[in-house]
């Protein structure tokens, strides 16, 4: 059985482009789908930097997520933002993978507010893959993000990586994947989240996501979220410790692969000052 869902899975990532460049990072937002373009926190990181702009204090984040529960599918994420007297900047990393394939991206962000409703962020980044007995290839790729407030309860979010589309190996013409992704963060009430986006990935079919975040109370947050081409239903819950940690949990749910579960935790230094 184990060796049937390591096949599918190797179909699905040809299909898809998804181990090349671009992997969905924190507990939060794969409960809700990866619809996260438009959200605004530590993990915004991994989906749109510009979603860092507002950060008022150093935070650092790490998550693990078990793809379908196979040992060579294993994703881990680590993100350290900090804001500066004029915007914020941030390094992290995703290692995926097992001892005889692995994918790595390292990389340096800054995101700023350009206006009232208006912020952008830019990353560069390093990816490296390495197969054994095959040796090991890397790139550098460009990140653009933007975000715009329309109103307080609407916010619009879009995104590209690998904005050059680099190539991995010259000779088969293999890049790393392009992603462009645009989303609506819409907030019903003081307590719901709605959110909605569309992906594209250059060489694959458009994928929509949708999902909800519901506070039920002061310091717990329940989600779900859904997602098309392949369907995809997640979800996942939220706690609040105290001011400065958080921790999250969620699981997706593949039709034809089962179940990945992923935990996250961010903290919140504190800070003294409250930066613009």
């Amino acid at each position: 059985m184990n060796q049937l869902r390591l096949t599918l899975v190797l179909l699905l990532i040809a299909s898809t482009g998804w181990s090349q460049g671009v992997i969905p990072m924190g507990a939060r937002s794969n409960a809700l789908a990866n619809a996260s373009v438009a959200l605004e926190d530590v993990w915004s990181y991994h989906h749109n930097p510009a979603g860092l702009s507002d950060l008022k204090s150093i935070e650092v984040g790490v998550s693990y997520e078990n793809r379908y529960l196979l040992p060579a599918f294993q994703n881990q994420g680590v993100v350290l933002a900090a804001p500066l007297k004029k915007g914020v900047i941030s390094v992290g990393a995703q290692l995926h993978g097992y001892r005889l394939y692995r994918s790595n991206r390292i990389g340096l962000g800054y995101s700023m507010r350009l206006s009232e409703k208006f912020s952008a962020g830019v990353q560069v980044n390093y990816h490296s893959l390495r197969i054994e007995n095959y040796g090991t290839a890397g790139t550098a790729t460009g990140e653009l993000g933007f975000q715009a407030k329309i109103n307080s309860k609407i916010t619009l979010g879009a995104s590209v990586s690998n904005i050059g589309r680099n190539q991995l190996i010259e000779i088969q013409n293999d890049r790393y994947s392009t992603y462009l992704r645009l989303g609506l963060a819409y907030k019903l009430s003081e307590r719901v989240l709605t959110l909605l986006e569309a992906e594209k990935e250059i060489e694959s079919r458009l994928r929509v996501k949708g999902a909800v975040e519901y506070q039920l109370i002061d310091q717990f947050y329940f989600r779900v979220g859904a997602a098309s081409n392949p369907v995809e239903i997640t979800s996942g819950f939220g706690v609040q410790l105290k001011s400065q940690w958080k921790l999250d949990f969620g699981a997706s749910w593949h039709q034809l692969l089962g179940i990945s579960p992923n935990i996250g935790m961010s903290y919140a230094f504190k800070s003294k000052k409250n930066v613009e």
